[in-house]
């Protein structure tokens, strides 16, 4: 049986990672926490019937002890995941590892560095690589059908109502706390990105994109700072009644407030960050960014990340020298053309429509293959994972660069790049 311990029990660590090995697994078992919130601590205790003396509020705590379990699922803040998992790397650990693997180009060396001299076993929570829709694209690409890929054009279509939960009043509004959009919301992306074309790397990247929307100067007149409060409660996009009243027990309200229930609800929207009017937020991440990206194998990709869509999914098309491949992740559909092979004046494209296999979990499935690759690799079944931290750290490195070129307004070259982050070490 693995023995497990969480750092950091909000909704990754809590409710998806840990409720996997409690749900969906006989191998593992979460025998200790650690986390600051008391109501999330004590949700932890009675879910998994964990131990006093494996009960704490500061992972400090958890790592002062000798090592007492086999493996750490480490889902605290972009900004605290570095000492932890220096430490817990020495003491010996097997981690999962949220990401970002961390806020700072420099860190995310290190740990990189750390896990290969330490030895232990560490996943980066990529969990794209494990949905069933892009293990296909990544299968259709290496076939040939469609020849040499010569563009890619990805989105991720965040969603307006996702982007104003998250990124305008929740954890990730604002880059001087935590992280860049593209660097939190889409090193998975990134990552996706590289490992669809075989792990090339990125040769030289440029980003454009800004707070457009969500600013004082755009919200309705005498509108008021909370929503509670406000006249516009009921007919403003972004109201609490549309995104959180009916989704009592479920994401996103499962971060809005401790206590799933209305009552509950609306008490934390009264004094919390989530009752906030999203034009009156201390939110300074872009709402929408473009990025130009240019791999070493000659490959051209471009990259739109956006707040401004109706749906959250992520859509890709594929353009190689045979064909193309075109697909949405949301709707688990994937179009092949293959040039020439159909009938008419100009011999169109042959389609081929492709429904890929379906996984019950988060992200396409993704949170289902990445927790059963993690309770594989700490059982000793592979030696290792889609997601270690050296082949996660081309998506992180790319996050940065993009950021770079978006703020000083230039074309970032990744060797240069990649120099100046380790001499800053």
């Amino acid at each position: 049986m693995l023995r497990v311990g969480v750092i950091g029990a909000g909704n990754r660590g809590k409710d998806i990672y840990a409720n996997f090995i409690l749900e969906k697994t006989d191998e593992a078992e979460i025998v200790a926490v650690a986390e600051p919130n008391p109501l999330k601590r004590e949700e932890m205790i009675k879910k998994h019937g964990i131990k006093p003396e494996y009960v704490f509020e500061d992972w400090k705590d958890f790592l002062a002890k000798d090592k007492f379990c086999d493996a750490i699922i480490l889902a605290t803040g972009d900004d605290m995941h570095f000492e932890p998992i220096q430490e817990a790397m020495k003491k010996g650990y097997d981690i999962l590892l949220e990401k970002p693997m961390s806020n700072k180009a420099d860190e995310c060396i290190k740990i990189v560095e750390l896990a290969e001299k330490y030895g232990v076993k560490v996943m980066v929570c990529h969990v794209l690589r494990y949905t069933p829709f892009f293990s296909k694209l990544k299968e259709l690409i290496e076939s040939g059908i469609i020849g040499d890929v010569v563009d890619i054009q990805h989105n991720e279509n965040i969603g307006n109502f996702h982007f104003a939960h998250s990124f305008v009043r929740g954890n990730w509004r604002n880059s001087d706390e935590t992280s860049p959009l593209i660097l939190q919301k889409s090193c998975h992306d990134l990552d996706i990105l590289s490992w669809l074309l075989g792990g090339s790397q990125c040769e030289k990247i440029a980003s454009f994109g800004k707070l457009t929307h969500f600013k004082r100067e755009n919200a309705p007149v005498d509108s008021a700072e909370r929503c509670l409060d406000c006249k516009y409660i009921d007919s403003c996009i972004y109201s609490p009644k549309k995104i959180y009243y009916k989704n009592l027990g479920a994401w996103p309200t499962l971060v809005a407030t401790d206590i799933q229930t209305v009552e509950g609800l609306e008490d934390a929207l009264k004094s919390n960050k989530y009752g906030r009017c999203v034009y009156k937020c201390d939110n300074n991440v872009v709402d929408n960014m473009v990025t130009i990206i240019q791999f070493k194998n000659g490959v051209n990709v471009t990259f739109n990340l956006s707040a401004f869509t109706d749906e959250v999914c992520r859509t890709i098309k594929i353009m190689g020298t045979k064909g193309e491949i075109r697909g949405n992740d949301s709707k688990n559909h994937i179009e092949v053309y293959q040039f020439g092979m159909g009938e008419g004046r100009f011999s169109n494209g042959k389609m081929t429509e492709i429904i890929p296999e379906v996984l019950e979990g988060g992200h396409g499935g993704g949170d289902t293959g990445l927790m059963q690759d993690f309770v594989d690799l700490c059982l000793g079944r592979k030696n290792d994972s889609k997601t270690n931290p050296r082949v996660s750290l081309e998506s992180h490195i790319m996050a940065f660069a993009a950021e770079k070129s978006r703020v000083e307004e230039r074309i970032v070259k990744m060797d240069e790049f990649i120099a100046e982050a380790k001499n800053s070490k």
